[in-house]
């Protein structure tokens, strides 16, 4: 298999091994690896979002990791403005640029193209956000559906913030978010890509994220909040959305003890491995699929 002509994509639920594997891929093919984790772009958020070691750094080059302020916004836009130019740099150096992360409008965003919706007015977003948090998340996707049908098998009702964006662009224009998604054209061909979705099974999937979240507290991110609590960040910002951030915070009032903090960290991963799981089965359905055993035989063959 020859992927060296390829712009390879690893996508995966959170601690299902895409950095161990991106690596090992990369002195492979002679490749180097791009972040496409929404997270792992902010500079102080090197621990709880789980960014690559100084030690990987070593044997790769690797972009587009911890070079973002949490004060600043950081879209989706931004992110693969950023990306086009470094797949460029990658190739003119005759390497193969491998992305890798669990943000899936990121490479939504590289293989479809971006969206070009009006920008809607602060007031009405605003609003939104309001109803949102009066009737909780439940209710307003039952709201959703009905002014917007094409939404009910695209995401669930825990999916606040394109719960949130799917109301907006339907109310201020008068089209579903996914009729806007219908005119967006990629800057490249599907044969520019070699997709790969590491496919980890639900059970093992959960004890890697337990002994995660204790590996997490091992390695400091309490003082990593503590630190972050010091920026004064404003709520409206991504990193906010971080798991742990909240979770720390509560145990720093003395409201949680260390083992019920470390639990509700690890439950909050779960759901957000469950919801990476889902978009990649609603979106990925042209990826090829490769179970975690197999990706060892996976390199062999290359």
């Amino acid at each position: 298999m020859d992927l060296k002509s390829k712009i390879i994509l690893i996508y995966g639920p959170t601690a299902s091994g895409k950095s161990d594997f991106a690596l090992k891929l990369a002195k492979k093919v002679n490749g180097e690896i791009i972040n496409a984790d929404s997270m792992q772009v902010y500079k102080e958020l090197k621990i709880l979002s789980a960014r690559p070691s100084p030690k990987d750094y070593q044997k790769i080059k690797h972009h587009l990791y911890g070079f973002q302020s949490v004060k600043k916004k950081f879209s989706t836009g931004d992110w693969l403005k950023l990306v086009n130019k470094k797949i460029l740099e990658i190739k003119k150096r005759k390497k193969v640029p491998i992305l890798v992360g669990g943000t899936g409008l990121y490479f939504k965003a590289l293989t479809d193209g971006m969206v070009s919706i009006p920008n809607i007015p602060n007031k009405l977003r605003e609003k939104i956000r309001l109803l949102h948090k009066k009737i909780g998340s439940k209710n307003f996707f039952l709201k959703l559906i009905k002014i917007d049908p094409l939404v009910k098998d695209q995401m669930n009702a825990s999916d606040t913030q394109r719960s949130i964006r799917a109301y907006e662009i339907k109310l201020f224009t008068k089209k579903s978010m996914y009729e806007w998604f219908k005119g967006t054209k990629s800057d490249y061909d599907k044969k520019d890509f070699y997709k790969i979705y590491i496919d980890f099974p639900r059970k093992e999937l959960l004890e890697r994220i337990s002994n995660r979240a204790e590996q997490m507290i091992k390695k400091g991110a309490i003082t990593e909040v503590k630190k972050f609590i010091k920026f004064k960040v404003n709520r409206s910002k991504s990193a906010q959305k971080a798991i742990g951030i909240s979770e720390i915070r509560e145990h720093l009032r003395k409201k949680t003890e260390i083992a019920d903090m470390i639990d509700k960290i690890s439950i909050k991963t779960r759901q957000y491995a469950k919801r990476q799981s889902t978009w990649g089965r609603s979106n990925m359905f042209d990826w090829n699929r490769v179970s975690p055993n197999n990706l060892g035989k996976f390199l062999k063959k290359i």
